[in-house]
């Protein structure tokens, strides 16, 4: 009875054998990548002193995903999924390796910075497809797949707290070289995890179509359907316009509120609580039901919070208005991705995460570097503004979609058993 109680008690996801150790080597990658994101963007403001230099290091390291997501997606539906991830993690390994050894040499430079950026965004082209699609090979039951989906997310939130207030804290003691250095060797941690597990061999699908073929395929399956459509250009809106604020951060954090590194991972870590409460929450929800209202309010709390951010000039207000930019981001990328992940069919799934890979991903470089540009024309606050109004305006939009889209959901969770006829 007592083994029975445990059972309820824990999270669905990690009753699956293969999943814990996901969780397990991905809860201390993540920690290292989250350090080494607050060191770049510090090491590149300290070096240049440029917002327009901090977006076109943001624009490097994620315009890969969006010219290369798509091959990435159908390289996804051919190959293992489980060696394609252990072969990322091994050059994600190396990137960071070779960041630390340049910036403890200290000979490292700009174009050090961007042209690292663009080998890990090469890199993510192909993992981040991976990554979303393997997910189902992990879970032992379907039903624990949005369970792990929101799992996924609360790790990832959690990383986002805690690395970059080490990060700060260690870019300000002993400099930002140590954080690549701790990340480089992080990737350990997840490569023993994946070669740790029992895999399945993937069924994969021998097609005579070419790459271009089956790229097309996925576009006409994704934007022929209305709620795969419109949450797809939701995630791009707020990636495009809500997400710039991290590469203008380091302003607000030196030149406004008149800080240093440590601020800086303070404010990044404040997101993350945020981000990590509506994690924790998403986690914890026993039905999908309701998802489609955080997905399209998110982006509404997250504008009101950036609004509130640019205008603060108090550290204490900042960090308490960061909580709700972390909150309102977590509710449509995390609540988003649970749906899409639950409707999408499993023989497109890598073709379609790459599409996600490209709506989320792939529109932060244009977004980081429209960003930099305007802060150097007006300013980080009036950018974060714009930012602001923009995704309160998104949420009104498609919160006015939201009653069609749910009809055309609500047979596909009923035909795979997701939630019962009767359920109103």
């Amino acid at each position: 009875m007592k083994t029975q109680a445990q059972k309820q008690v824990l999270l669905p996801a990690l009753r699956s054998r293969n999943y814990r150790l996901f969780f397990a080597g991905q809860g201390i990658s993540l920690i290292g990548t989250w350090m080494t994101q607050t060191a770049t963007i510090w090491l590149v403001y300290s070096l240049t002193q440029s917002p327009l230099m901090l977006g076109l290091v943001g624009f490097s390291s994620q315009i890969p995903s969006f010219i290369l997501a798509p091959f990435g997606g159908v390289f996804v539906d051919r190959f293992s999924r489980h060696r394609t991830l252990i072969g990322t993690q091994i050059f994600s390994m190396i990137q960071s390796l070779a960041l630390a050894i340049l910036a403890l040499s200290g000979v490292i430079h700009i174009w050090h910075i961007i042209v690292l950026s663009l080998f890990q965004g090469i890199i993510s082209a192909f993992d981040a497809p991976a990554r979303q699609a393997f997910v189902v090979d992990l879970v032992e039951r379907k039903e624990d797949l949005a369970n792990a989906i929101a799992i996924n997310s609360t790790m990832f939130n959690g990383a986002r707290l805690v690395g970059p207030a080490i990060g700060g804290l260690l870019v300000a003691g002993v400099g930002a070289a140590y954080c690549f250095l701790i990340d480089g060797l992080s990737y350990i941690a997840v490569i023993i995890a994946l070669l740790a597990m029992r895999i399945k061999p993937q069924k994969t699908i021998v097609s005579m179509s070419n790459p271009l073929e089956q790229i097309k395929e996925g576009f006409l399956y994704a934007f022929g359907f209305a709620p795969i459509r419109s949450l797809l250009l939701l995630s791009a809106l707020v990636s495009f316009f809500g997400l710039q604020y991290t590469v203008l951060v380091p302003v607000f954090a030196e030149k406004i509120l008149q800080g240093n590194a440590e601020t800086l991972g303070y404010l990044m870590a404040a997101s993350g609580v945020g981000a990590l409460s509506g994690g924790i929450y998403l986690a914890s929800r026993k039905t999908i039901l309701g998802l489609g209202r955080l997905i399209v309010v998110g982006p509404a709390i997250l504008g009101i919070g950036l609004i509130a951010f640019s205008l603060s000039r108090f550290l204490p207000l900042s960090l308490f208005t960061m909580l709700f930019v972390g909150l309102g981001t977590i509710f449509q990328v995390a609540a988003g991705n649970i749906v899409l992940q639950t409707i999408v069919e499993d023989e497109k799934r890598g073709r379609f995460m790459s599409l996600l890979t490209m709506s989320f991903l792939g529109t932060i470089p244009f977004g980081n570097l429209l960003g930099g540009a305007l802060a150097d024309r007006i300013g980080a606050t009036n950018t974060l503004i714009i930012d602001g109004v923009v995704c309160i305006l998104g949420s009104i939009y498609f919160m006015k979609q939201l009653p069609n889209l749910r009809k055309l959901i609500r047979p596909i969770y009923v035909e795979r058993g997701i939630i019962s006829s009767k359920v109103n």
